[in-house]
């Protein structure tokens, strides 16, 4: 990666500080968001006027994008784009199997390798550099990119060859925490009920056979003080586990769990709409009567 020029494409809550991150360690960095770029671009970065442009400039570029639209409108653009320049795609975006499959035979067309590298761990690990990236793509590839990786995510897992394994491994992840934050929820309103106090619950937990993702960071981070400020909106965590439950369906393993989480997290989305996932705790106090 050494004296190549990045794009990146996207710069909201997640792509604004890793494409900060990439520009603080070195790299020339060109950017482009259709939500204004000026504003969200990194210091020392260029402004591109399109999608398109970036790939004229850059050897790499690396996508963060809303959703699966977003993705193959953008690899469109970069896949038609005249004189360009790219060589490799790096597609942080949290898209679906298929989606993510969808980007590569766009790509590929192109002579452009896509790399399927879903990132994990919020605004907070995007900051500091600390996220988790599951990655489908060939071995030679993922080599290439690592040092680029290796400054936003300090856990890179190489998890297969194929555009969309990448997907499948963060999916099935936000589902588990989908469901950790779901149960842990209702286990403690339960014990509220019955007197009991939530920071002590929380406290007991932890050095129980009952820990799990929310008690161990997620409460104690958002919920006990009350904050709501974990940094992964619930429309998001609602979009995840809805894509994993259709990736479930494609797949033909159990979903029972899948559906009642699933459930959970729609209806909490359409009454909360723009809350933090971490005030789903909030919510069912409020349909508990707790």
């Amino acid at each position: 990666m050494s004296g190549s020029t990045l794009g990146f494409i996207g710069l909201g809550r997640m792509g604004g500080p890793m494409s900060g991150r990439l520009s603080a360690a070195g790299y020339r960095l060109v950017g482009f968001d259709a939500a204004g770029t000026i504003e969200r671009l990194p210091p020392g970065a260029t402004p591109a006027g399109s999608a398109a442009e970036v790939a004229r400039e850059a050897d790499v570029v690396c996508l963060s994008l809303p959703d699966s639209a977003a993705a193959r409108a953008v690899c469109a653009d970069i896949a038609g784009a005249l004189d360009r320049r790219v060589t490799t795609v790096v597609d942080f975006s949290t898209i679906g199997i298929q989606a993510a499959r969808d980007c590569a035979d766009i790509l590929r067309v192109a002579d452009i390798d896509y790399v399927d590298a879903p990132v994990s761990g919020g605004v907070a690990g995007a900051r500091q550099g600390t996220l988790a990236v599951m990655v489908g793509v060939r071995a030679s590839v993922f080599a290439e990119i690592d040092p680029l990786l290796a400054v936003v995510a300090a856990n890179r897992f190489r998890v297969g060859d194929e555009p969309g394994q990448g997907q499948a491994m963060k999916l099935l992840n936000n589902f588990l925490g989908a469901t950790d934050l779901a149960a842990t929820s209702e286990a403690v309103l339960f014990g509220a009920r019955m007197g009991l106090d939530l920071r002590q619950m929380i406290d007991v937990v932890n050095v129980s056979s009952g820990k799990n993702g929310a008690t161990l960071d997620k409460f104690p981070r958002s919920v006990i003080p009350g904050t709501y400020d974990y940094g992964f909106a619930a429309a998001l965590m609602t979009k995840d586990v809805t894509l994993y439950r259709e990736s479930v369906a494609a797949a033909g393993t159990p979903d029972d769990v899948g559906e009642l989480v699933t459930s959970i997290w729609q209806r909490f989305n359409a009454a909360c709409p723009g809350k933090d996932f971490t005030y789903l705790y909030e919510y069912l106090k409020g349909e508990s009567g707790t």
